[in-house]
C-alpha cells in the first residue's frame, strides 16, 4: 500500500519493552479523516504476557516503601512536563481536540495526577482501637490488591489514563492498561518515559486494541482482581457480567446527562460564557458537559438570545489553530451518531437555533473530510425526547424554561444519569437546598469544572459505581485487613 511506510506504528509495552503485534488497526486523524497511525490489535495472548510480567513485578514493587514509590511518580511527572508540548501536539492530532485545550488542560492535568498521588499516598493513616477489658488491641493495615486492570476512554486520553495509573502504582499495585484504540498515541509516548523515571519492568504494561478482543481478555482474566473503567454504560454492563464470576473490585465512571439550572437572579455575564464552555468544551466530549439547560421563565428569552449569540462566537477550526475554541469529533461514526440526534429533534418539532443544518461551517480544503460540526442549540423540546434523556456526547445542548424550584429539581432528576450538575443563583439558601436535592455526584454552583482532587469524583444511578479521589482511590486500590493482638 502506497504511503504505509510513513504511518506511525505503535507497539504494546510489556515487561519494560516495546513488543510488536501480528495484527494492526487503522487510526484516523479526526481533522482530515485520513489514516495516520497503526495501533496493535491485541488479544488474549498479549494480555497473558502482560499478566505474567505484572505478576512477576508485583512482589518487588509492593515491597518498596511509599516514599520510594512516591519519588518514582514525581520523576515521571517531571518527564511528562518536560515533554508537554510534544504530548499536547500528539493529543490534539490523535483526538481532534484543540491544541490550546491539550496544552492547558489535558497534559498539565496528566502531570498533576502523578504529582498529586505521589504526595497524597504518603498521608493516609490506619485505624487502631483498644479493648482493655479483654486485653486486646485492634489495628488495620492496607495492602495493594495485586494486578490492576485499567481501561480508559478516548475523550481525555492521557488525562484519564494517568488518573488511574498514578494511584494504582502509588499504592503498590502493578498495572495492565488498555487505552482506547481510537486514541493510543500519548499512552505509547508515556511508555518511553517509564524506565527513565525508575518504573521497574512489568509494573506498568500497556496493551492496545479493541474492547471485544483485548478488553474482554483483561476483564475476564482470573489473575486481575480489580478493574477501573471510564466509558459508556453498555460497556460497563459487559464488564460487570465478565468480572462477576471472579468477584472483582470494580470502579465504573460512566456517562452523564448533566443539567444546568439557571435561576432568574443568576449573573448572566458569568453564566453565559461558562455555560457555553460547559456545553461545548472538547466538542462536548466530556462526561461532565452540560446538555440540558433549564432557565427560569422570566429570563428565558433574554438568556436564549444571549446564549445563541455567544455560541455562534465559539470558533470551530483545525485543532492546530490556536484561536479555535473547538476541534473535530473523534470519528466518522460518532459524528453521524451526534447528527442523528439533531435530525430526531427536528422531526419532533424542536427548533434548532444555531449550528448543525442552520449555520455554515467554513474549513480549509484539506479538512473538509474531517469530523467537524458546529455547536448546536436546541429549543422547544420536550423532556421526554431522546435528546433530553440520552447522552449525546457531542456539541449539542437543549435549552428549556421552568417556573419553580420544586419543578426544576424533579425535571433535572428525571433521567437515568446522575454525574454532574450546575446551579446558577445569587441566593445562598437556594443553592444549598437545590444542590442537596439533585441526584448528582458533583454539583457546581456559579462555576463549572473546578476540581478538588482530594474529594470524591463519580456519579449516582447509571453514571457509575464507586468514587475516585485521594481517599477513595486509596481505598479502591488497596485491601484493608483488621489485626487483633491479645496481650
Amino acid at each position: 500500500m502506497a504511503g504505509t511506510k510513513a504511518l506511525l506504528t505503535l507497539e504494546n509495552f510489556i515487561n519494560g519493552k516495546f513488543v510488536p503485534c501480528n495484527s494492526y488497526l487503522d487510526s484516523y486523524d479526526p481533522s482530515t479523516g485520513e489514516v495516520y497511525c497503526r495501533v496493535p490489535n491485541s488479544g488474549k495472548e498479549e494480555i497473558e504476557a502482560a499478566v505474567e510480567a505484572a505478576r512477576a513485578a508485583f512482589p518487588g514493587w509492593s515491597a518498596r516503601s511509599p516514599q520510594e514509590r512516591s519519588q518514582v511518580l514525581h520523576r515521571l511527572a517531571d518527564l511528562l512536563e518536560q515533554s508537554l508540548e510534544e504530548l499536547a501536539q500528539a493529543e490534539s492530532r490523535d483526538q481532534g481536540k484543540t491544541i490550546t485545550l491539550a496544552r492547558t488542560m489535558d497534559i498539565p492535568r496528566s502531570v498533576q495526577n502523578f504529582r498529586f498521588f505521589a504526595s497524597s499516598m504518603l498521608h493516609h493513616t490506619s485505624e487502631c482501637t483498644h479493648m482493655d477489658h479483654l486485653g486486646c488491641l485492634h489495628y488495620t493495615v492496607r495492602a495493594p490488591v495485586g494486578i490492576a486492570g485499567l481501561i480508559s476512554p478516548w475523550n481525555l486520553p492521557l488525562y484519564l489514563l494517568t488518573w488511574k495509573v498514578a494511584p494504582a502504582i502509588a499504592t503498590g499495585n502493578t498495572v495492565i492498561a488498555k487505552p482506547s484504540e481510537l486514541t493510543s498515541v500519548t499512552a505509547w509516548m508515556m511508555c518511553k518515559l517509564l524506565e527513565k523515571a525508575g518504573v521497574p519492568p512489568g509494573v506498568v504494561n500497556i496493551v492496545f486494541g479493541t474492547g471485544p478482543r483485548v478488553g474482554e481478555a483483561l476483564v475476564s482474566h482470573p489473575e486481575v482482581p480489580l478493574i477501573s473503567f471510564t466509558g459508556s454504560q453498555p460497556t460497563a454492563e459487559r464488564i460487570t457480567q465478565l468480572s462477576a464470576p471472579h468477584c472483582k473490585k470494580l470502579s465504573l465512571e460512566l456517562g452523564g446527562k448533566n443539567p444546568a439550572i439557571i435561576f432568574e437572579d443568576a449573573n448572566l455575564e458569568e453564566c453565559i460564557p461558562t455555560t457555553v464552555r460547559s456545553s461545548f468544551a472538547n466538542q462536548g466530549e466530556i462526561c461532565l458537559c452540560t446538555s440540558r439547560i433549564f432557565v427560569q421563565k422570566s429570563i428565558y428569552s433574554e438568556f436564549l438570545e444571549k446564549f445563541v449569540q455567544a455560541t455562534r462566537m465559539w470558533k470551530v477550526g483545525v485543532p492546530s489553530d490556536p484561536s479555535a475554541s473547538m476541534g473535530a469529533l473523534i470519528s466518522k461514526a460518532h459524528l453521524e451518531k451526534v447528527r442523528s440526534y439533531i435530525k430526531r429533534a427536528r422531526s419532533e418539532g424542536a427548533q434548532i437555533l444555531c449550528g448543525e443544518g442552520v449555520d455554515t461551517l467554513s474549513l480549509p480544503p484539506r479538512n473538509r473530510a474531517g469530523y467537524f460540526m458546529l455547536p448546536t442549540v436546541i429549543a422547544d423540546i420536550k423532556d421526554e425526547s431522546c435528546c433530553m434523556k440520552e447522552e449525546i456526547f457531542g456539541p449539542v445542548t437543549c435549552v428549556v424554561p421552568f417556573e419553580s424550584e420544586e419543578e426544576v429539581i424533579q425535571r433535572a432528576n428525571s433521567v437515568k444519569y446522575g454525574l454532574a450538575a450546575t446551579v446558577w443563583s445569587n441566593n445562598v439558601g437556594r443553592i444549598h437546598r437545590v444542590a442537596k436535592k439533585l441526584q448528582s455526584g458533583l454539583v457546581w454552583t456559579n462555576c463549572w469544572l473546578i476540581r478538588e482532587l482530594n474529594l470524591p469524583f463519580g456519579g449516582m444511578k447509571s453514571s457509575g459505581v464507586g468514587r475516585e479521589g485521594a481517599k477513595d482511590s486509596y481505598e479502591f486500590f488497596t485491601e484493608v485487613k483488621t489485626i487483633t493482638i491479645k496481650h
